[in-house]
């Protein structure tokens, strides 16, 4: 009988099926929780690593705790393995392969600050939104703006809670690149006895679904606010990965399988778990919260909130049929009244 692993298409990191080549020097750019869950997997399979992190004082704190001091504070890094640095040119300049992990409202002004080229570097993208104002996603920025060719470009995606990967939950991870040889190099580098990988071609699908399921997560979050049960909120959900699907066939005409994981298993834990703060903000805005509020208390970003402007700019471009999407932009951006609003959704639903 095939495993779990083997029926959904992950591999593991066994030693036959790891790939002789290596990527060369890896660099994590970003120091969230994601970054530093990222930062966590890297380091089980390579020796060293660079990262950039903004703040000196940052760095001084991890290197004297042996941990990040603001997020996922329970794991312990082997800090003589980290080469850390403030200085992004440097980071790129000795990093072959760099991860870039930071929040996408914020990614712009981080490159503003290269002097070092990118085009002969690997970029592999865990930004889950889209960069505001160009309105593009991460890996079409950084080949437009910045040369990057299209066969070096990567994108990690699938359900992945930063808080679990740091308590060494089963999580499984989907590596994107139109080099299928690059995804699987970077597949069996990410994959171990708690990540398991698979590879895909749908570079820019995974990358707007992963904009779309933080949208979704605001609604679900919304409505639990408004005190709809778990009986609407899978109606939601069925409906929004419809919705899904007829904007990626729309934008990006490949075949692909929406209820994979990268896709439909990165929407469910987005819009379920109380760990993911796009749905905790849109809970408190159902709750009767301002937007600004619910920021302020939040503390951390919910990429969600640019993602709904963003997509809603892109959708028209492409006329989408999209009512999920529009019911969120309305409600944070028209500032049109939850309840009301929701009540219009529900009544298009089925």
């Amino acid at each position: 009988m095939p495993s779990l692993s083997s029926f959904f298409g992950f591999g593991t990191s066994s030693e036959e099926n790891r790939p002789t080549e290596f990527p060369g020097a890896i660099a994590i750019i970003g120091s969230g929780s994601w970054a530093t869950a990222v930062a966590k997997i890297v380091l089980e399979s390579v020796p060293e690593i660079w990262w950039y992190v903004r703040r000196e004082e940052t760095i001084d704190d991890f290197k004297r705790m042996e941990h990040n001091p603001s997020y996922l504070t329970t794991v312990k890094f082997p800090i003589d393995r980290i080469h850390f640095s403030t200085d992004i040119n440097e980071v790129v300049r000795e990093a072959d392969t760099l991860i870039f992990i930071t929040p996408s409202p914020y990614l712009k002004a981080q490159l503003k600050r290269l002097k070092v080229k990118l085009h002969n570097k690997c970029i592999m993208t865990a930004i889950k939104g889209i960069v505001p104002d160009e309105n593009v996603v991460c890996t079409e920025y950084f080949r437009t703006q910045y040369g990057v060719p299209e066969e070096q470009l990567m994108v990690l995606g699938g359900p992945s809670h930063a808080e679990e990967v740091a308590l060494d939950r089963l999580t499984y991870l989907t590596v994107g690149c139109s080099n299928v040889e690059r995804a699987r190099v970077m597949a069996h580098l990410l994959a171990n006895h708690y990540v398991k990988t698979s590879t895909s071609d749908d570079v820019i699908g995974i990358e707007y679904a992963a904009v779309l399921k933080n949208v979704y997560a605001i609604a679900a979050g919304i409505c639990a606010g408004l005190k709809y049960g778990d009986n609407f909120l899978s109606v939601l959900l069925s409906s929004a990965v419809q919705e899904m699907h007829r904007f990626l066939r729309a934008v990006y005409p490949i075949e692909r399988n929406v209820y994979d994981s990268a896709y439909l298993g990165d929407l469910l834990v987005t819009a379920y778990s109380n760990f993911s703060r796009n749905r905790v903000f849109g809970q408190m805005i159902g709750k009767g919260y301002s937007v600004k509020s619910a920021q302020m208390e939040m503390e951390m970003i919910a990429e969600g909130y640019y993602g709904v402007k963003c997509m809603k700019s892109i959708n028209r471009r492409h006329h989408v049929n999209m009512p999920i999407l529009d019911a969120v932009y309305n409600i944070l951006y028209e500032r049109i009244s939850p309840t009301i609003e929701i009540k219009l959704l529900t009544d298009s639903l089925r």
